[in-house]
C-alpha cells in the first residue's frame, strides 16, 4: 500500500477492532456507490446498510451490491436506531448537509469517514474539529487524492530527496464540468461551498501534504465563463466557478500554484503535478500514471510507470484512491490509531478554498490569519 504521512489534528485514540468491519453509508449517490464498490473488493469488510432520502439512490445502492444483502433507509436516523448493526459510517451527503449529519453521526460513537469537503463554512469545520477531538472512534477525512498510487509515489520520491529542497509546486486539473446530482444541488455556491472548496480542496490538501508547511497567503483569479450559464433553477442561474488560477505562499517559503479548468472534455492527461527543487523536477500525470524525473545535471528524463490493479481502477473514478484510502482507514480502526488524514486537514483545505474565493471576490491577497490559521 502506498505510504502516507500523519498530519494535522486527530480524533481521540480509538480501541482496536477485531473481526469484519461493517459499514453503513449515509448518502447513496455517486461517491456512496463508489465506496460500496471498493469495500466489496476488500477482505474483512462489508457494506450492511445505506441511507438516502432519494429512492433512486437507494435503488442504485441495492444494484451496486450485486445481490448481497443490504438494509436500506430513507432517513439515516432510523439506521442509527440500530447501532449494533454497524461499526463504521461514511458520510457522503451533499456538502451543505455535512455539519448536521456529522453531528448526529458522532453521537453514535462509531468510526466515521467524512467525504470532502468537510463543510461549506469555516465555522462548521471548526465545530466538527472540536467535536471530533474527543470522539472515541476514528474520524477520517475523505481527501482521497493523497491515495492515488502515482501521487503517493510522487510524494515518496520528493521526501526521498528526488528534487532536493522543494521550491515550487504546480497542480493542474483540466476536466469536464461538474456532473449532475440529485436536485442539482451542486450548481450553487451556497450548497457546495464554491468550486474552489468543492473541487479544489483535494489539491489544497495535496499542497500542504507535499510541501510540509502551512499556507500563509492566497491570491487567486477566476470566474464562470462557460459552464451552466444556460441553465435556470427557480429563475436563478448557477453561480459555480469553472476556471481559476490560485497561488499560495507557504510559511517555509515554498510557492504553489493550482490551475483549474472545468470545461475541457477530452484532455489526454486530466491531472498534472510538477514539483521543482534545487536538484531538478519531478512530474506525475493522471490517468497516464507516469512519473518523469529530470535533474539539473542535464541527464535524460527518467520515466516510470506506476501500475494500478485493474480491478481497483474499475471500482471507482479516482485512479484507485478510494480503495487504498479504505485499506488505511480500516487499519486505523483495527489498530486503534489516529487517522492519517484528519478533520484538521479537512478544515485547512476548506479554509484555503474559502481564502481563494475571497481573493477573487475582493480582488486582493488574503492572509490565512484572517481564518485564525
Amino acid at each position: 500500500m502506498p505510504s502516507i504521512e500523519t498530519r494535522g489534528h486527530a480524533s481521540a485514540d480509538a480501541k482496536g477492532h477485531a473481526g469484519p468491519i461493517r459499514y453503513a453509508i449515509i448518502g447513496a449517490g455517486m461517491m456512496g456507490n463508489e465506496h460500496i464498490r471498493n469495500i466489496a473488493i476488500i477482505d474483512g469488510a462489508e457494506v450492511v446498510a445505506a441511507a438516502d432520502p432519494h429512492e433512486g439512490s437507494r435503488d442504485w445502492a441495492k444494484l451496486t451490491m450485486e445481490g448481497k444483502p443490504i438494509e436500506l433507509y430513507a432517513d439515516y436516523r432510523d439506521l442509527f436506531a440500530k447501532p449494533d448493526s454497524f461499526d463504521a459510517l461514511i458520510v457522503a451527503t451533499p456538502n451543505h448537509t455535512h455539519k448536521d449529519v456529522v453531528e448526529d453521526a458522532l453521537a453514535t460513537g462509531k468510526h466515521l469517514l467524512i467525504e470532502k469537503p468537510l463543510c461549506t463554512t469555516f465555522d462548521d469545520c471548526q465545530w466538527i474539529e472540536l467535536a471530533a477531538s474527543t470522539h472515541p472512534g476514528v474520524v477520517w477525512m475523505g481527501l482521497e487524492y493523497r491515495w492515488m498510487p502515482p501521487v503517493t509515489r510522487f510524494v515518496d520520491e520528493i521526501r526521498a530527496g528526488a528534487v532536493g529542497d522543494v521550491k515550487m509546486l504546480t497542480i493542474r486539473e483540466h476536466r469536464f464540468p461538474f456532473l449532475q446530482k440529485v436536485g442539482d444541488w451542486n450548481r450553487f455556491n451556497r450548497n457546495s461551498g464554491g468550486t474552489l472548496v468543492e473541487k479544489s480542496c483535494h489539491f489544497f490538501d495535496l499542497m500542504r501534504h507535499i510541501i510540509g508547511s502551512e499556507p500563509r497567503r492566497v491570491m487567486a483569479s477566476g470566474g464562470q465563463d462557460v459552464n451552466h450559464l444556460d441553465e435556470s433553477y427557480d429563475g436563478k442561474t448557477p453561480d459555480i466557478m469553472d476556471n481559476a488560477f490560485v497561488i499560495v505562499e507557504f510559511d517555509n517559503g515554498v510557492r504553489a500554484c493550482h490551475e483549474l479548468c472545468m470545461f475541457v472534455t477530452a484532455l489526454e492527461q486530466r491531472e498534472h503535478l510538477t514539483v521543482t527543487g534545487t536538484r531538478g523536477a519531478l512530474e506525475v500525470t493522471i490517468p497516464q500514471s507516469e512519473l518523469a524525473h529530470t535533474l539539473n545535471t542535464g541527464n535524460d528524463t527518467v520515466r516510470t510507470h506506476i501500475d494500478v490493479d485493474q480491478k481497483v481502477l474499475d471500482a471507482g473514478h479516482h485512479h484507485g484512491a478510494s480503495y487504498y484510502q479504505h485499506l488505511a482507514f480500516q487499519d486505523a480502526i483495527r489498530s486503534g490509531t489516529k487517522p492519517l488524514v484528519s478533520v484538521g486537514d479537512g478544515l485547512r483545505s476548506v479554509a484555503m478554498g474559502l481564502a481563494a474565493h475571497r481573493s477573487i471576490e475582493q480582488g486582493r491577497i488574503v492572509d490565512m490569519s484572517e481564518f485564525g490559521l
